[in-house]
């Protein structure tokens, strides 16, 4: 697999906005995470630009977008997320895109991406019954996949150094990321995570 960065963390926000989400992302950021992508799929255009605009605009080139993808003219954002609701960019769109992958051959096949998630490596934490359903061999297989492979899924501080021996490019975090913490102790928290990378 390539990759010519360091191991990436990248947190996904709950579907649900929390409180304190922008300075959260600001934390995130200014802590060592990689990228945060805003995934509030019931959000509207406008409920994710307040967001957005919550957070220092020097950081909103490592903001990643699930939905409301025409955002990204307006404001200097890091890059689109294609996923099911959102399987292509908008016309014209030149930036950085990355893709939600559910099988190896999804992330082989997944060129022009600057990475991908492949989703669920572990039982997931955020969503019951969502199960891990890759064998060693398909992990060892992902050697073969020339574009950074992101795990997502059931992803905690302590699966990191499991991920490292497959050879992902990263890990993003949403149920393990902390979201559900009081500000005051937020910040410790991921920044423990970062440490055990």
């Amino acid at each position: 697999m390539a990759d010519n960065h360091a191991f990436r963390l990248i947190a996904i926000t709950p579907e649900i906005p929390v409180a304190d989400e922008g300075l959260k992302i600001e934390s995130l950021l200014i802590n060592g995470w990689d990228k945060v992508h805003l995934r509030h799929p019931g959000k509207s255009r406008d409920g994710i630009l307040e967001i957005i605009n919550s957070v220092s605009r020097q950081l909103h080139p490592r903001i990643i977008l699930h939905d409301h993808f025409d955002i990204a003219g307006d404001l200097a954002i890091g890059g689109l997320h294609l996923n099911r609701r959102n399987p292509s960019p908008p016309p014209g769109y030149s930036g950085n895109l990355s893709k939600s992958c559910h099988s190896v051959c999804e992330a082989y096949n997944a060129s022009g991406m600057e990475y991908v998630t492949l989703s669920p490596i572990f039982d997931s934490i955020s969503k019951a019954g969502y199960r891990a359903p890759f064998s060693e061999e398909d992990l060892e297989s992902l050697d073969a996949v020339t574009t950074p492979v992101i795990a997502l899924g059931g992803v905690t501080a302590e699966s990191l150094p499991t991920l490292k021996k497959y050879n992902f490019a990263g890990a993003a975090m949403l149920g393990a990321a902390g979201w559900h913490l009081e500000l005051s102790d937020f910040t410790e928290y991921i920044r423990n995570i970062i440490e055990s990378c």
